[in-house]
């Protein structure tokens, strides 16, 4: 017998294959997490505001806190969603079911006057709220100076300063 066996003893042409090919799994993964990574930073926030940089220090979290946004037209928007000063309140507590020590952070570009981001802040907690926080952009470090100055009160999230509630 001269050649291949017909047998089941020799070597036939061809053998199975008893691997498993995860190279078009692991191009797909890579593909979907290049997706994912590029729109996650585009779906945090809908309204465009340029916070102000300063250092903070990160705070634990129990749940989600509120988001008050003032753009630099000074126009008041509500996790997202335009509303006026006057209405901000009742939603606030519809929101917050009446617990008055739900987490309100409030954002404001820094094109904003001074005094609308006080009429903003002084609105939510005269409504009763007793958590309120301004929320800064927490890439930029404050000046040596500015860093050397003791806090009023310990710094609440990332990038967040504590407001004290009126007297």
């Amino acid at each position: 017998m001269a050649g291949g066996s017909i047998g089941g003893k020799g070597r036939g042409r061809y053998r199975p294959l008893a691997e498993i090919n995860v190279t078009p799994l692991v191009d797909v993964m890579l593909v979907l997490l290049i997706i994912f990574m590029v729109t996650a930073p585009l779906m945090s926030s809908a309204v465009n505001i340029d916070l102000p940089k300063v250092a903070a220090t990160p705070i634990n979290q129990d749940s989600e806190p509120l988001k008050v946004q003032v753009n630099a037209e000074g126009k008041v928007f509500l996790q997202d969603e335009a509303i006026e000063l006057a209405d901000l309140i009742a939603k606030l507590q519809a929101i917050a079911k009446n617990n008055k020590d739900r987490r309100i952070f409030v954002r404001g570009d820094k094109g904003n006057s001074y005094g609308r981001m006080l009429e903003v802040m002084a609105t939510i907690i005269q409504g009763g709220f007793t958590k309120v926080a301004l929320m800064t952009d927490p890439s930029g470090a404050a000046p040596a100076a500015a860093r050397a100055v003791p806090a009023v009160a310990p710094a609440v999230a990332p990038g967040v300063l504590p407001a004290k509630p009126a007297r």
